[in-house]
């Protein structure tokens, strides 16, 4: 159905049956529940902030047993996020927890493989493009470095292509 179908379907519903709609779907899509949450206050927004970190959390370092370590899983997460909440300071902190988690991860477990270090990289590289984008550099530039600090000594170039990044944005990093 288009947009446009939609809206003239919507059109013709009385007021108390568009909200009896918008209950049920609050109630039965997790994602609906997450957007209205996130809209309508700073702790629902903070509760699904705290949500999507907690996906990224268990997918590498659950509090039990061994993460599966799949990277889909916690890409996703972000993804899913910014579809729900788009551009905001959120989505850049989320973007970096994803990072400072697969730091910690790789610190833990020893080398991992290039796809993994890709991923953080491009991940980072796109925390670092939106802080730039919503001027919030100051926020983050503390977690950026210390990420960079973590992950010396790591192979694959990962350590040199984060700080390459970080540079881009930031003056060197102080060790």
């Amino acid at each position: 159905m288009s947009i446009k179908a939609l809206k003239a379907h919507l059109v013709t519903k009385p007021e108390k049956e568009l909200l009896q709609e918008i209950v049920k779907l609050y109630q039965q899509f997790s994602v609906v529940r997450d957007f209205y949450d996130s809209q309508i206050s700073a702790e629902g927004a903070n509760d699904v902030l705290s949500k999507y970190k907690k996906i990224i959390q268990d997918e590498f370092l659950p509090k039990h047993g061994f993460g599966d370590a799949r990277l889909s899983v916690a890409r996703k997460a972000v993804m899913d996020f910014k579809k729900l909440n788009g551009l905001n300071i959120h989505l850049v902190d989320l973007a970096i927890y994803y990072v400072e988690i697969g730091v910690k991860f790789t610190n833990m477990y020893g080398d991992i493989n290039e796809p993994f270090y890709n991923s953080m990289e491009s991940m980072f590289a796109q925390a670092m493009k939106w802080m730039k984008q919503l001027n919030v550099e100051s926020q983050f530039q503390q977690r950026a470095a210390k990420i960079c600090q973590d992950t010396d000594g790591i192979g694959w170039g990962f350590h040199d292509g984060l700080c390459e990044t970080y540079e881009d944005y930031f003056d060197e990093i102080d060790d």
